[in-house]
């Protein structure tokens, strides 16, 4: 390698020695009380979207996008995905303002050294949402990350109108790496508002040891061209099928996770599952079909949240 590679080598590593470093002091100041997590949004900012207030909606809808995500606005994607569904679905009321990567809820691009470094090196905000992934998937700082971000989601329900105990059922859509998050805030989100729990992921990253039993189902939205969600299927045992006592793999053989395919969408690029240029055959983009899918899993499944027992607690 020569001196150059090993310089930019040695460069990147101090990079992810620093990111690991900064995304456990912001959950450890979480743990200990430093910090309270912050739940007011920005002046003119509504904490949800779509069926007005005055009515209960038919379900409650929180949208976790990917590791783009560094502010309350949605990524441009992830936005676009957000008011696709509101526009196709009136009965749900959508929140799209969770920070499910800072567990103080703290916006990445308002932080004045995060802002200095957005100009001069952007991948380092990337790096940092990913860090924080695997922070949420390593098992020694897992059930305080999962209490961060639950207890988030829980008080942006409470504040877009949602009622304790109402038995309106609440969707988690989650997109790549926010997948290990919503799987994470299952049981916080039973525990403060005992709420029908059902999940949605479109190419899901995560680790496979959250326990979902709290949650009605799981759809997982995939494709034979998403290789980043495979790779999640492949580096964490717990999703490894010989791994029979995994909390994936008993929600698996409990029955409880459809698997649907949108091939031939890949996880990022002009051809993603919310690219709102490739087209289907029919003449849909694969941002309209994946609209669809999603509004057609939650139409059905939040029909029978209604009519089911709740899980045990």
């Amino acid at each position: 390698m020569t001196g150059f590679g090993l310089l930019l080598l040695a460069a990147f590593g101090s990079v992810l020695l620093v990111e690991g470093l900064l995304a456990r002091h912001e959950l450890l100041a979480f743990t200990a009380g430093w910090r309270t997590p912050g739940s007011t949004l920005p002046a003119g900012m509504p904490y949800a979207r779509g069926a007005e207030p005055d009515r209960p909606p038919d379900a409650y809808l929180v949208y976790l996008d990917g590791i783009g995500k560094r502010r309350f606005r949605d990524t441009r994607d992830g936005g676009r995905l957000v008011q696709a569904l509101i526009d196709a679905a009136p009965e749900l009321r959508v929140l799209g303002q969770v920070l499910p990567y800072s567990p103080l809820a703290d916006p990445l691009a308002d932080r004045r050294i995060w802002a200095w470094l957005r100009r001069r090196a952007g991948l380092a905000l990337f790096l940092h949402n990913v860090m924080q992934i695997f922070i949420a998937a390593d098992r020694r700082y897992r059930p305080h990350y999962n209490r961060a971000v639950g207890s988030q989601i829980a008080a942006h329900l409470r504040q877009s109108g949602y009622r304790p105990g109402s038995g309106v059922p609440v969707v988690l859509l989650s997109y790549s790496g926010g997948a290990q998050l919503a799987l994470g805030a299952v049981d916080g989100l039973w525990t403060e508002l005992r709420c029908p729990l059902l999940l949605i992921t479109i190419g899901g990253f995560h680790n496979g040891a959250n326990d979902i039993t709290h949650a009605q189902h799981l759809d997982l939205i995939t494709s034979s061209e998403d290789w980043i969600e495979r790779v999640s299927t492949r580096i964490f045992p717990p999703r490894w099928r010989r791994a029979r006592r995994s909390a994936w793999n008993r929600a698996r053989d409990a029955g409880k996770v459809t698997v649907h395919r949108l091939d031939p969408a890949t996880h990022v690029g002009p051809r993603s599952y919310i690219s709102p240029e490739a087209r289907l055959p029919d003449g849909r983009t694969y941002l309209g079909r994946t609209a669809d899918t999603v509004i057609a899993l939650i139409r059905a499944r939040y029909r029978t949240a209604l009519t089911r027992e709740d899980p045990a607690p």
